[in-house]
Order: C-alpha cells, then structure tokens, then sequence
C-alpha cells in the first residue's frame, strides 16, 4: 500500500507507521506504537547479550629455566583456563643470553601444546616477537557428548528358572 495510506490508517488509530526492514523491496513497514517497538527491541537484545559468553584471554608465564615442578603447576593452571571457556596465551620471555638457545624455548611451548592436548587447540603456533616467544590456545569445542550420556542402558533381563 502506498506510505501516505499506510501513515494516514496509522493517525487515524493514534499509533505511529514504523519501518521494520528498511532494505526490503518494497520496504517493510508496521503500525503499532514506537515506544513500544523500541521498548521490545531494547528487552531482545538485552537477552541476547545476557546469553553471550565473554572470552578473556588469561597468560601463563614460563622461562627458559623452568623447573619440572612450576612447569606442571602452570601446565594445570592453563589447562582450568581452558575449561573454563577462556583463551590461554603461553608465554616465555629470554633473559640476556638466553636468546641464543631459542630451541629450548620452543621445546617448552610445544611441550605445553601437546600436554594440553584435547582441552584446548592451538589457535596462533609458536612464534617470537622480541625477546618473548608466545603462543594462544583456545578451548576446544564441545563435542555432542550430552546425547551419548542420555542413552538408555538395556535392562538386564531376569534369569528364567
């Protein structure tokens, strides 16, 4: 219908001519009050955002010289980042004349990357920047393991006598 009609049945009933898909051809449009409109939309959005998981990005610190000790400690410190839902940046620093054995560091990182394993994925590999070699981990998806634990179990049957 043509927008002068549409806006006029809109005065006539006091509510207000509201475009809902602008891009549309021809465009979409809706009488009803616009308080309202921008009082429903504001609540969806707000309920979207309520649903959204904010990923933060947590660091664990190592050096060249860990010790076996720190390095598990901070091994499982990465690996409850992870199933927490947060990203992990693994980072390592070189001190002085460190920088000449950068293989050690590496060793470390990869070392790290496979202990982890399946709680998180590799999201950038191993690489330096500066005096600082650092890689970001991400958690690994969820697998569909919700309707494998819901399977029914066969019943036993009753031994017949």
């Amino acid at each position: 219908m043509p927008p002068f009609e549409a806006l006029k049945m809109a005065r006539e009933r006091s509510l207000d001519l509201v475009e809902i898909s602008p891009n549309a051809v021809p465009p979409v449009c809706k009488i009803q009050d616009y308080g309202k409109y921008l009082y429903e939309k504001d609540k969806s959005e707000r309920a979207a955002r309520k649903k959204q998981k904010v990923i933060t990005l947590k660091e664990v610190k190592f050096s060249v010289t860990v010790d076996e000790h720190d390095y598990q400690t901070k091994k499982n410190q990465a690996i409850r980042f992870l199933g927490e839902g947060d990203k992990v940046k693994a980072s390592l620093r070189f001190k002085g004349r460190q920088m000449a054995h950068r293989d050690l560091g590496y060793k470390i990182i990869n070392r790290l990357i496979m202990d982890i394993g399946e709680a998180g994925m590799v999201e950038f590999m191993p690489r330096m920047e500066g005096t600082t070699l650092h890689a970001i981990l991400a958690p690994a998806r969820k697998t569909d393991s919700a309707p494998a634990a819901s399977k029914p179990k066969p019943a036993m049957e009753a031994p017949s006598a």
